[in-house]
């Protein structure tokens, strides 16, 4: 990437239409931003889709950029709308780790299992399946500040809401997530106690 002080120099660059500083813009925010998008659609190559969008958007209405706003967040209010945008078209959904599951996968010996790389694969399928159940714009202030760390207040600007609504979304969004993830553990605990009971009075059959 070619030695520029800041984004607004980056930014500049590009109204005058040099390649490089298109160039230096992507590499410098195509892996955060799909990071976004991954979380939001769940899948690589629809995420790529949502990301290539956003930089031809981007690149569309640099000339209209407004320099008084930071270009990640402009970057990420429109990485993700095409986000949500996508998981209403096609109803689906989902992310990654959450406090309630870490609780629940921390190992206390610091010693991994040979099955501990499954077990971690496992249960981050469970997590992005539960969070697939949760609405969009839930979705959306989980993933952008659980896995992105942003503030609400950065949110909140990314998602073109208020900071309370933000807030106020973030909380039911967890708690949502966290009633789904009881209810589907309760569900599993109970197939896999079912399961040793049939397999036990099949061997007393024998």
């Amino acid at each position: 990437m070619a030695d520029y002080q800041n984004d607004a120099e980056i930014i500049r660059e590009c109204q005058r239409g040099d390649q490089k500083a298109y160039a230096a813009l992507m590499e410098k925010y195509q892996e955060r931003a799909f990071w976004v998008a991954y979380n939001m659609v769940s899948n690589q190559d629809e995420a790529r889709d949502v990301v290539q969008e956003a930089f031809i958007r981007v690149f569309r209405a640099i000339n209209r950029f407004d320099f008084n706003m930071s270009f990640y967040t402009w970057l990420y209010r429109i990485v993700s709308n095409l986000s949500i945008d996508h998981l209403r078209k096609l109803k689906r959904r989902r992310p990654v780790s959450l406090d309630v599951v870490e609780e629940k996968s921390g190992d206390d010996t610091g010693k991994e299992s040979p099955s501990a790389g499954i077990e971690e694969s496992e249960m981050k399928n469970e997590v992005h399946e539960v969070l697939d159940e949760l609405p969009p714009h839930y979705k959306a202030v989980l993933v952008l500040r659980d896995l992105e760390g942003m503030s609400c207040k950065e949110i909140a600007a990314v998602t073109n809401t208020t900071h309370p609504t933000v807030r106020w979304r973030l909380h039911t969004a967890r708690k949502q997530f966290k009633e789904k993830w009881i209810r589907r553990q309760n569900r599993s605990m109970r197939s896999a106690q079912d399961g040793a009971i049939a397999e036990t009075g099949q061997r007393s059959d024998l």
